[in-house]
């Protein structure tokens, strides 16, 4: 009794540790992504660099990352998180010098888009959460990554104030470096991550063999509810990349207070952390696609809501505050429900192509924000459009057919 009371204890401090870890990670490369829109102005200013260029450098992270994660995810998957993490890490904070040092456009574009880009596809979700899910049982694994997500989220609250204190007092380059060496800190944190999913595989030894990744690919183009996730993410990113890029801008053009757009995205980085543990809390619970649906349809009745009702103060609090509930509990969802489907061997590479598809609409909801501004002078279409796109998301996801991949599955596909 007492021999099996300690390996019970001992296993819940190897997941507190894994998730610990997980948490850690996510929380430095997703806190130090918070923190580029402080560095616009200041690279404009101090080293004349166009607007423009320095936001395209941002916006380039994005699709580089985009790009890059179903590789990462790929590399995890075959060699361990630990070798992942730690380039990624190296990467991300070679990239943050370079942007800290840079004088020149081109300098910029390597450093804060391409570099930056590459190490944070292996510092965040496909790699990470990958991880706690393969690790994590099916019962509890939506939970578990739910768990890390918010974890994560603590990063996103943090870096923003210690990176602009540091850039007060101390400048920009400073500011870039210290964000680079946080990084640094967490390059040993795969190891962890690596030692508990050696761990359970060592404890499981009756899973069914996994198919090769090439099958596994081709089966995943075929499922119906594999493209119909990889459309909906689309439109998690579109919405996400919007809200966080434009939401300041459109509360001064509401004669909104100058501070209250920061305060705003600082709110949904708060409720961020609550959200992501619920999320993978109720899809412990209930089917995962039908969470995400419904997720979907609040988010965007809320951005209706927003955008119909009187803009007040009060108004723009709540609205944080129910975004920040459905900001990213989407991943946990969509890496347990991918996971439920096909099973965990291949999860970071899978997880990755749904993944491009959330940063192609980033990248479009950020630019077309912009771009449709500057033709109309409003942000009135591309409100309406975000808030449409959580009803057609919501509508892709209910139909999702969520039952495991076996071989009459695939005999039949």
């Amino acid at each position: 009794m007492s021999s099996l009371s300690f390996d019970a204890k001992r296993t819940r401090i190897a997941a507190w540790a894994l998730i610990g870890a997980a948490g850690l990670i996510l929380s430095a490369a997703m806190g130090v992504r918070q923190t580029f829109g402080l560095f616009i102005g200041p690279f404009s200013f101090d080293r004349g660099l166009p607007v423009t260029l320095i936001a395209f450098a941002i916006a380039l992270h994005n699709l580089v990352w985009g790009f890059a994660q179903p590789f990462a995810g790929a590399a995890a998957d075959r060699y361990g998180a630990a070798p992942v993490v730690a380039f990624g890490a190296a990467t991300f904070a070679c990239g943050l010098a370079i942007a800290g040092a840079a004088t020149s456009g081109w300098m910029l574009m390597l450093g804060l888009g391409l570099l930056v880009g590459i190490g944070i596809s292996c510092t965040s979700f496909g790699v990470v959460l990958a991880t706690v899910g393969r690790v994590a049982s099916p019962e509890t694994r939506s939970l578990a990554m739910g768990l890390a997500s918010a974890g994560g989220s603590l990063g996103q609250v943090l870096m923003v104030p210690f990176a602009q204190a540091v850039r007060v007092h101390a400048g920009v380059p400073a500011s870039m470096y210290a964000l680079a060496f946080a990084l640094l800190l967490i390059a040993p944190l795969g190891i962890v991550l690596d030692r508990a999913s050696r761990r359970r595989k060592g404890q499981v030894q009756t899973q069914p063999a996994a198919l090769p990744l090439r099958e596994t690919l081709a089966y995943a183009a075929r499922h119906r509810g594999y493209r119909l996730l990889t459309l909906g993410f689309f439109t998690c990113g579109f919405q996400l990349a919007f809200i966080a890029t434009h939401l300041p801008g459109y509360l001064l053009l509401c004669h909104m207070p100058v501070g209250l757009g920061a305060t705003a995205l600082a709110l949904i980085g708060f409720f961020n952390m609550i959200g992501s543990w619920g999320c993978g809390w109720l899809g412990g619970r209930w089917r995962q696609h039908h969470v995400l649906a419904w997720l979907y349809l609040i988010r965007g009745g809320t951005i209706a809501l927003f955008v119909l009702l009187p803009t007040t103060s009060v108004s723009v609090v709540l609205f944080a505050a129910v975004m920040g509930l459905t900001w990213l509990g989407t991943v946990p969802l969509t890496n347990g429900l991918i996971a439920k489907v096909f099973g965990t061997r291949h999860l970071g590479t899978l997880f990755g192509v749904v993944f491009l598809s959330h940063q192609l609409g980033s990248f479009l909801g950020a630019w077309l924000g912009g771009y449709v501004f500057d033709t109309t002078g409003s942000y009135s279409l591309i409100w309406g459009a975000t808030a449409v796109a959580g009803l057609v998301a919501a509508l892709l996801h209910f139909p999702i057919d969520d039952r495991p991949l076996t071989g009459d599955s695939l005999a039949t596909a």
